[in-house]
């Protein structure tokens, strides 16, 4: 079989006994004469067995995700077959009209001039700009039938009564992944962009794709984790997350950054950050045009982080808790210590927010708010009731078949938790470089903001499922007093420490509204502000950016409303916060230097920014 398709693009068995990236460069060979058929051969069957044995592991989360879509696919058939199956019989009559006068315009396009299309690719879709999926009756065609297919069903799924709108957001979301999967723009065969690059790389460029998806799998879970950009490409503290600073401490959960002040004064009140632990903290300091830590060093901020630990299976009883007394607080103890000041500035973003929350609440009810003098939150949720689109991965079977993996492994392996993101943006984030990394044989392209997005973490068994179960399935972080959290009822109305808050308006995986509830439950000044853009670009937005926000000095209860009331600013909401924490800083002092407390004497400093565990991967960690 090999050997016919060898024939079919006019190459020839070889002698050589070895297959390197000389080999696979179309400007070294003109044939594929010095590829080992053999080696070619090896690869093929290496992933015949890697896709044998990840479809035959067992795993009780995807078992459990498969019975979910079983148990959604029969509420489907039962609305739409048995309760009113008039609607889903007009809609297949229609999709059976425009498929047959689909292929009666393709068939006359063959002998007269070209018929204006029945269906066009949604705005933003890109895997069909290549002209030949115009130009070509035969693509075309395959385009066309694909969309129609695709459109009716999702329309036959969206026009069904009788569906609980969870019920109906799951099986649009998996039915959306499956239909995506099988585009054609994904086999080689009909893909017209790949088919020519094949015929002019003699199909090199099949022969680097299946290099690189085997070299991808031997660094992938459960599932496939596509590479975004090339990793070799870039160096923490090289040409990423360059920023200089000390790490002046280091526990079992997290070292702590100091950073070198560019200023000769500084505010008297430090500021601490407090990144997502799911991601690593350097997405604030990807490169110095960007870098939100060296654009607040340039405010006169004294600017602290935390770089989480990459946690292995031995950290699988650290919970929330956990992170609390020796993440955030011990943090506190130290820049104290440091400084000299009692409280400090405190960002936290995303889930690095919710634990902010959570200790505003705990200080509260322990009688030392006074520890933070003011919290920011970046793009956290603190009302559940809609977790966007990764609400379709949980439900209380999902969250018990992860409980169950959790106590068995000890963590949530990152590298799944990165596909599951990816797959949110699945065409853009996934099947684009399938197509262009395996099919099209192209070596990703360096891109810092993609390296850190790969860059994943692990999370521990008992954090992933507090997260779960209590935030995300009991709503519980928003309601006064339901949340039994390290002793305490949490109720964030007892929280009277100012507050900033920035959403993103185009933000998938917190929404908006469900961050704005926030300026409902705090008993204290709250600034929201809706910034542009989404998760990360609407966040990392420094001055020189493009995004604007909206703000105003009044929180209605309805978001809605709120943002009626809104008024845009065409600058970054970075300069808008700088203007509020400017309150909240307490005058000036001489600058802070890493290595010296505030009382002049030597404070031991263990290694330079990034730190060691900014390094450690996923896999690593559990290897």
């Amino acid at each position: 079989m090999l050997k016919k398709f060898y024939k079919f693009l006019n190459l020839q068995d070889s002698n050589d006994k070895t297959l390197n990236d000389n080999d696979l460069d179309a400007s070294k060979s003109n044939t594929f004469s010095q590829i080992n058929f053999n080696s070619f051969y090896e690869m093929s069957q290496k992933l015949g067995f890697e896709s044998y044995k990840r479809l035959t592991q067992t795993n009780l989360t995807s078992q459990s995700i498969a019975f979910g879509l079983l148990n959604v696919s029969q509420q489907f058939a039962t609305a739409a077959l048995i309760n009113n199956p008039v609607p889903l019989l007009e809609n297949q009559i229609q999709l059976f009209q425009n498929q047959m006068q689909l292929l009666q315009n393709s068939l006359l396009s063959l002998v007269t001039e070209k018929f204006e299309p029945i269906v066009v690719p949604d705005k933003g879709d890109k895997r069909f700009i290549d002209d030949a999926w115009s130009k070509n009756v035969y693509f075309d065609y395959i385009k066309q039938s694909y969309l129609l297919y695709s459109t009716s069903i999702l329309d036959s799924i969206e026009m069904t009564e009788g569906l609980d709108a969870k019920t109906q957001q799951r099986l649009l979301f998996f039915t959306r992944q499956w239909l995506n999967a099988i585009a054609p723009s994904n086999f080689i065969l009909t893909n017209p962009e790949v088919l020519r690059a094949t015929k002019a790389n003699k199909g090199k460029n099949l022969i680097r794709g299946l290099k690189q998806l085997l070299e991808d799998l031997d660094k992938s879970a459960h599932l496939l984790s596509i590479r975004m950009t090339d990793n070799e490409a870039f160096m923490l503290g090289e040409n990423i997350a360059v920023t200089p600073g000390k790490v002046v401490y280091r526990n079992r959960m997290f070292e702590l950054i100091q950073y070198v002040p560019t200023t000769q004064t500084v505010n008297k009140k430090p500021l601490l950050i407090v990144p997502p632990w799911i991601n690593k903290f350097y997405i604030m300091d990807l490169k110095e045009k960007n870098s939100y830590i060296r654009w607040a060093l340039n405010e006169g901020h004294s600017v602290f982080v935390i770089s989480w630990v990459n946690p292995d299976q031995s950290y699988k009883d650290a919970g929330m808790e956990t992170y609390m007394h020796e993440g955030l607080l011990a943090a506190l103890d130290v820049v104290e210590k440091i400084t000299g000041e009692p409280n400090a500035n405190v960002i936290g973003y995303c889930i690095g927010g919710m634990l902010l929350a959570l200790t505003l609440s705990w200080l509260a009810e322990n009688n030392q708010s006074q520890r933070i003098a003011s919290a920011t939150f970046w793009t956290t949720m603190f009302d559940f009731s809609d977790p966007g689109d990764l609400g379709v991965f949980i439900d209380n079977d999902i969250v018990n078949a992860l409980e169950r993996e959790g106590d068995k492994k000890g963590v949530f392996d990152g590298r799944l938790m990165g596909v599951a993101f990816s797959l949110l943006r699945e065409n853009s984030l996934y099947w684009n470089y399938f197509i262009q990394n395996y099919l099209m044989g192209e070596r990703p392209t360096p891109f810092d903001l993609l390296y850190w997005n790969s860059d994943c973490t692990n999370v521990t068994a008992a954090l992933h499922k507090f997260v779960l179960r209590e935030l995300y399935l009991g709503n519980k972080l928003i309601k006064k007093g339901e949340l039994t959290f390290d002793n305490i009822k949490i109720d964030l109305s007892k929280v009277t420490t100012p507050t900033y808050v920035v959403a993103a308006i185009q933000d998938h995986i917190v929404k908006w509204k469900e961050s704005y509830q926030s300026t409902q439950v705090f008993n204290s000044e709250v600034q929201f502000v809706l910034a542009e853009s989404g998760h990360v670009a609407g966040i990392i937005n420094p001055p020189t950016g493009k995004y604007g926000f909206y703000t105003s000095n009044e929180n209605v209860s309805d978001p809605d409303e709120w943002f009626k009331l809104a008024e845009k600013q065409e600058r970054s909401w970075w300069l808008h916060w700088g203007e509020w924490i400017s309150k909240h800083s307490s005058g000036t002092v001489a600058a802070r230097k890493p290595g010296v407390d505030n009382d002049g004497l030597p404070w031991p400093v263990l290694c330079d920014a990034p730190g060691e565990y900014v390094r450690i991967k996923a896999f690593e960690a559990l290897a």
